[in-house]
Parts: structure tokens; C-alpha cells; sequence
């Protein structure tokens, strides 16, 4: 079966599901980047899903684009090269933002080897990005309360689709962290937490 977003949000439905078991209640989903696009898209097809925490993972705004125009070829290439390494910097620093220094760091971190060895999946989640499913129309569309969290220092297009996607929903909120990048649960734990933590009380 080729790969489609849409199945990424039944299977995160499918977890909410079970974990939620015969009690009827519902589930809240934390969702990163493209999980969060995920965690949003669950909550359309899961009765189970509850509120969902969406770590900028809101799609790009219309004629907007996370990617530099050459990336996907340059991305493939490096996969078909056999060198996964290599894609990963390039989408952390050309689509995340990272920095030199901050992309040292992050190969020194244990987590690097996991990330390395499953970047073979990045070319097919942008080609997700002009799917219909995981749009700002369709996601938009979610009716469970959302938690969107952004770090103040994020690249501005992650800023301008937070707050496109916030404008879409019925009972949407924004949470900047301050000082933080895309991947504030990392940097600023305690941070995140507290944001979470307040939005499910």
C-alpha cells in the first residue's frame, strides 16, 4: 500500500483507542513537527482522540512552503547515496533551522544515531505536505480544544503557520516558549511542561 498520511492518522487514533479502552473517555495526543500535523489529523478521524498538544506541526500557509525549492531532489539524492546522515543535517538546517553549533550539539546527543537511521521517511512527509488530508483547510477543521506551542525564536514561517492554523480552529490557543526553537521539548523541558500541564487542568 503506498504510504499516505491519512494512514499516519488512523494509526494514531488506533493508539488513542486502545489506550482509552472500553471507558469511553478520550485520550489527549502530544504531537512534534510532523506529528503534530498527525496528532491534529487523528483527532478528525478518532472519536477517542482528546486534546491535542501540536508542537508546530501546523501545515505551511497557502503559497508558503517549509523548503528551500531543491531540497526534495538534494534529500533524495542523499538517500539514494545511502547517506542518511547527510539528509538529516540538510533538513535540520534547511527546513528546522538549525545552526552549525546547534546541529554539532545535536550529532553529540545518543538520539542522532535513531534519528539517522529512520531520515529515509523524511522525502515522503513533504511530499505529504501537498496532500489535500493535511492541510490548513482540513485540520482546520478539528473540533477538539488545541494546545499549539512555538518557540519564540523559531523561523518565522513556523510563526505564521501557528497562528494561520489557530485562526482556523474553534477552541485553539498559542503557547510561545521563549527562547526556544522547533524542538523546545528538548531545550526547555520543564517549560513544555508547564504549558501542557495548565492546558489539561
Amino acid at each position: 500500500m503506498p504510504y499516505a498520511i491519512e494512514r499516519e492518522f488512523e494509526d494514531v487514533a488506533a493508539v488513542a483507542s486502545a489506550l482509552a479502552g472500553r471507558g469511553g473517555g478520550r485520550i489527549p495526543v502530544f504531537g512534534h513537527s510532523y506529528g503534530g500535523r498527525c496528532a491534529l489529523g487523528a483527532a478528525l478521524v478518532g472519536d477517542r482522540v482528546g486534546p491535542v498538544i501540536c508542537y508546530e506541526g501546523a501545515p505551511p500557509p497557502p503559497g508558503q512552503s517549509y523548503e528551500p525549492d531543491d531540497l526534495r531532489d538534494r534529500l533524495r539524492a542523499r538517500e539514494a547515496a545511502g547517506d542518511l546522515d547527510g539528509l538529516l543535517a540538510d533538513f535540520m538546517t534547511r527546513v528546522v533551522g538549525m545552526s552549525a553549533a546547534d546541529l554539532t550539539a545535536y550529532r553529540a546527543d545518543p538520539i542522532w544515531p535513531v534519528r539517522s537511521a529512520a531520515a529515509a521517511t523524511i522525502p515522503r512527509e513533504l511530499d505529504a505536505e501537498s496532500d489535500p488530508a493535511g492541510s490548513l483547510a482540513r485540520l482546520g477543521a478539528v473540533r477538539r480544544p488545541v494546545l499549539q506551542l512555538l518557540g519564540s525564536d523559531s523561523r518565522a514561517i513556523f510563526h505564521a503557520a501557528t497562528r494561520e492554523l489557530d485562526a482556523r480552529l474553534v477552541d485553539g490557543r498559542v503557547v510561545e516558549i521563549e527562547g526556544a526553537r522547533h524542538a523546545a521539548h528538548h531545550t526547555h523541558p520543564d517549560a513544555v511542561v508547564e504549558a501542557v500541564r495548565a492546558f489539561l487542568a
